[in-house]
């Protein structure tokens, strides 16, 4: 049996079931697991040979899920435009160029900047997965690849079923479990339906999730009825979408309430990515509404390019924010309510919720130290009627408090700095890269009249 570590914070954010602040307590990690959570001074007298971390002036609390994120490289150059129109002008002609090593380059980089900042499970939607999982073996971090899938002959230019596939069978529980892959579709048009079926008997065939985008925004609607006459839950839940072992739907802004009350029903996880939804202009979710029904809401940073960075801290306080703005009520989504759908929500989600999400024994260690040294964490209340530790983290704190990370019992951030990988490789590396992948897009834009004509308008437009 390996020799356990105990760990010593000033406090305990568990987010157990019972949402309790331990303070004078510590955690005792053994392998991969929480083996005691319980007070300091007992489970230091109880195992007198354990290696001690000390995280005075800390915060330990579950590391965080990030349910939507798309790995990439066009941060900050591909701005002000709506959903479909960014897509067509920015997003797919990107990766009809991109290359595998650029790929697995800027899965590394994602990966650094969301270990950096407290997040220790990637659900990432991504082209070119195996760079992606020998990204994440190496550094440390657990993820869910979902394949960056088009398997129609309109949409040729992303990965394929085959791709999906191979990766299902090749890396299926590598790194003690941490690389978990799905099947993906970009969205559930992106495939035929031979397509469709196909993804549909993959994820049931290998017990494992399927995941895609939709009702990101209002014009699906009206798609979804010209070619099912239904609602895009009730067309997704018709096609046996939902009948897999795990169905999750990124976005889910235009539900109605019949949808909320059905993708509850038939237990799909549901990524809120309010940054990303804010940015593109695609509208508000209905993300309380979906709580209330029961329905296992993550949230999700979306990519680099449509957030513009991959902070779950911040991504906490916008969903706080564009919560009650959305119901004109300063009460709706409280700091708890937030805290678990970055933790226990977004590990629910993704099939993980008695594993991940949670300070509490028999839980995986999945565990980050948040500095309390700092004007965001003062004052330092954790207990009393004044106790203000949830509201301090999801409204004050930034990624870049967080000094420590560690991910199936290893720690892979020291001191706010990556443990496994020099950060200035990576960036070095993604900034020698950028040129060549915008060139061949560039190329490839030239050569289609209609797109590259109005590529040069948005240029000089947001120049």
């Amino acid at each position: 049996m390996p020799n356990p570590t105990l760990l010593l914070p000033d406090a305990i954010v568990t987010m157990d079931d019972d949402l309790r602040v331990l303070t004078d307590a510590a955690v005792l990690v053994t392998g991969d697991t929480i083996t005691a959570v319980g007070a300091r001074e007992e489970l230091e007298a109880q195992h007198p040979d354990a290696e001690r971390v000390d995280l005075t002036d800390r915060i330990l609390m579950p590391g965080l899920v990030n349910a939507h994120h798309h790995s990439g490289m066009l941060r900050g150059t591909a701005e002000h435009l709506p959903v479909w129109e960014w897509l067509r002008l920015h997003i797919d002609p990107m990766h009809r160029v991109l290359r595998p090593d650029e790929a697995e380059a800027a899965a590394w980089l994602c990966y650094a900047e969301g270990l950096l900042s407290g997040t220790t499970t990637v659900v990432d939607m991504w082209r070119y997965m195996d760079g992606a999982a020998r990204a994440a073996s190496a550094l440390g971090n657990r993820l869910v690849t979902v394949n960056y899938v088009g398997e129609h002959p309109d949409f040729d230019y992303f990965d394929t079923l085959d791709d999906n596939e191979r990766l299902l069978r090749e890396w299926t529980g590598a790194d003690n479990g941490r690389i978990m892959p799905w099947v993906g579709l970009e969205h559930l048009f992106y495939a035929d339906d031979a397509g469709q079926k196909r993804a549909m008997d993959m994820a049931r065939h290998f017990d494992t999730g399927i995941y895609t985008h939709c009702s990101e925004s209002e014009i699906e609607l009206a798609d979804f009825d010209a070619r099912y006459g239904m609602r895009p839950m009730f067309a997704l839940d018709k096609i046996g979408f939902f009948d897999t072992p795990r169905a999750m739907i990124a976005h889910a802004v235009w539900l109605d309430q019949s949808e909320v009350e059905l993708v509850a029903q038939r237990g799909v996880g549901i990524s809120h990515n309010p940054i990303s939804n804010m940015k593109l202009a695609s509208g508000m979710a209905p993300v309380a509404e979906m709580l209330a029904a029961g329905v296992n809401v993550g949230l999700g940073t979306d990519g680099e390019k449509e957030n513009n960075n991959l902070d779950m801290f911040e991504e906490m306080k916008v969903a706080s924010l564009l919560g009650k703005l959305r119901k004109m009520d300063a009460a709706a989504m409280d700091s708890w309510q937030v805290l678990q759908m970055a933790t226990r929500g977004g590990a629910a989600a993704i099939g993980q919720g008695t594993a991940l999400g949670a300070v509490a024994t028999g839980f995986k260690a999945d565990l980050i130290a948040v500095r309390t040294d700092t004007p965001r964490m003062t004052p330092y209340l954790p207990e009393g009627s004044h106790a203000n530790l949830h509201h301090n983290l999801v409204h004050a704190v930034r990624g870049s408090d967080v000094d420590m990370t560690m991910v199936d019992g290893q720690i892979v951030v020291r001191g706010g700095a990556l443990v496994n990988a020099d950060l200035s490789e990576l960036i070095d590396r993604v900034r020698a890269l950028v040129p060549g992948l915008f060139a061949r897009r560039a190329a490839w834009l030239e050569t289609q009249d209609e797109v590259a004509g109005l590529f040069h308008s948005s240029s000089e437009g947001h120049s």
